[in-house]
């Protein structure tokens, strides 16, 4: 007998992982996360990089064999909030590291049929790793570590992604950065984020990941622009209100007390208030979401210093170089969105009014020379036009005569000449006879 070769914790958990049963599935996944925790507390033992990749393959494949949408998303966020277990930001990063890696490995065999779930995947586990960036506060180093690995991975030029998860990267980036730190980043910590897309924007040969980078980061950021000073301008707002309440509350006078509680009173259900206009603008604010702040100067800066190297390729300065002025000129207080719309908007009002006025041209014009303003009848017009039509024909009848019908006469002494087939017409062809019937009818007329 051969001795049964004991099978390591994670290829075990992996095999169970893979299962076909969803509660055999659904046990191991919570397996997963007790061991992961027990075996993070050791002060010696840790995961080593191929642990951890096979531990991800079996992940990888308890999310192919799930079904429905509440299912996969329940099992995503599990999945995803599995970075949390670890103690150590080192062992955080590797196991996003391995993460990256398995899904770069195993995304040419995905289906079409299973591609939303596995993108739902990657947004998951985007935004569990930003928000584990939030719990230890923001920290510069942990930022610098978390984006040098995310270039390394995706975004570099050497990596192995395919273009279907760089894109897809780039394309949910902004947000979920914005879901999880737009209300405690500054303007330099989001510009931070951006130094990885600008270098490699910079740098890449690629022209799709260049399109991406422009369309996804830099352009998102131009239109994003008008909310994200809205949010500013409501922030200072609320910050002098505060002071002003402040200043209020030191003087004890009750007038202005009474005042203040009448100016905020609600008013009556029938009265005329303010209330629906309160509420559109929280119905704007949920329909717009989360917005991050930047210095566009600065942006602008960052990114012409990246595309003015030599070594940058000409089309990708081209490229780089508008965005730049488009990002100048929102730190100048121009908004190329709001201002295009308006000038077209502008010039097609123009166009129609020209329009209108070449029509009415023809109609103003014999008003103008009879003096008779604007009671005369049209029908002049089209009186003086048969006029010259007769005139050019030749006949000098007077244009309000009735006209012919055309099966009987009309006025006393004019006759309308008919025209008479010609009998003789086939006749006249050589070698073409006559009908009998014709010949017939014209003797009889003869005689």
């Amino acid at each position: 007998m051969v001795p049964r070769v004991q099978l390591s914790p994670e290829i075990q958990l992996a095999q169970r992982l893979a299962g076909n049963e969803q509660v055999t599935r659904d046990r191991a996944v919570r397996k997963l996360r007790k061991y992961i925790v027990a075996r993070s507390q050791r002060a010696a033992g840790g995961f080593t990089h191929e642990e951890l990749l096979k531990v991800w393959k079996g992940l990888f494949y308890c999310m192919w064999m799930q079904d429905k949408l509440l299912l996969q998303e329940e099992l995503g966020r599990t999945i995803s909030q599995l970075i949390h277990a670890f103690q150590t930001t080192e062992a955080q990063h590797l196991f996003l590291q391995t993460f990256w890696q398995t899904m770069n490995r195993e995304w040419t065999g995905i289906d079409r049929l299973r591609l939303d779930k596995f993108y739902l995947l990657m947004r998951m586990v985007l935004n569990e790793s930003l928000t584990a960036l939030k719990m230890q506060g923001w920290e510069e180093r942990q930022i610098e570590q978390l984006l040098e690995l995310l270039t390394t991975e995706i975004l570099h030029p050497d990596s192995q992604a395919p273009n279907g998860v760089k894109s897809h990267f780039i394309e949910i980036f902004l947000e979920e950065l914005a879901k999880v730190g737009a209300a405690e980043l500054t303007a330099e910590q989001n510009l931070k984020f951006l130094d990885p897309f600008c270098r490699i924007a910079a740098q890449t040969k690629d022209s799709l990941v260049l399109h991406n980078i422009t369309q996804g980061i830099f352009e998102t950021i131009v239109e994003q622009a008008p909310f994200a000073i809205e949010d500013l301008m409501n922030e200072i707002e609320e910050e002098e209100e505060e002071e002003e309440e402040e200043e209020m509350s030191e003087d004890d006078e009750q007038e202005q007390d009474m005042s203040s509680k009448k100016l905020f009173e609600k008013p009556p259900k029938g009265s005329c208030g303010t209330e629906p206009d309160m509420g559109e603008e929280q119905d704007d604010e949920d329909s717009a979401g989360a917005v991050l702040q930047f210095d566009y100067e600065a942006v602008a800066n960052r990114l012409f210093e990246m595309a003015s190297h030599q070594n940058t390729p000409s089309q990708n300065r081209k490229r780089l170089y508008k965005v730049i002025r488009k990002l100048q000129g929102l730190a100048e207080g121009l908004f190329p969105e709001d201002d295009v719309p308006e000038k077209v908007y502008r010039k097609l009002q123009e166009g129609r009014q020209e329009r209108k006025a070449k029509k009415c041209l023809p109609k103003s014009q014999p008003q103008d020379k009879t003096g008779r303003g604007e009671q005369e009848d049209p029908r002049a017009d089209l009186s003086s036009r048969s006029e010259r039509k007769r005139r050019r024909r030749g006949t000098g009848a007077d244009p309000t005569a009735p006209q012919e019908q055309p099966g009987g006469r009309g006025r006393r002494g004019v006759r309308k000449r008919r025209r008479r087939p010609q009998a003789g017409a086939r006749a006249k062809v050589r070698g073409c006879q006559e009908p009998d019937v014709k010949k017939k009818w014209t003797q009889e007329r003869k005689k």
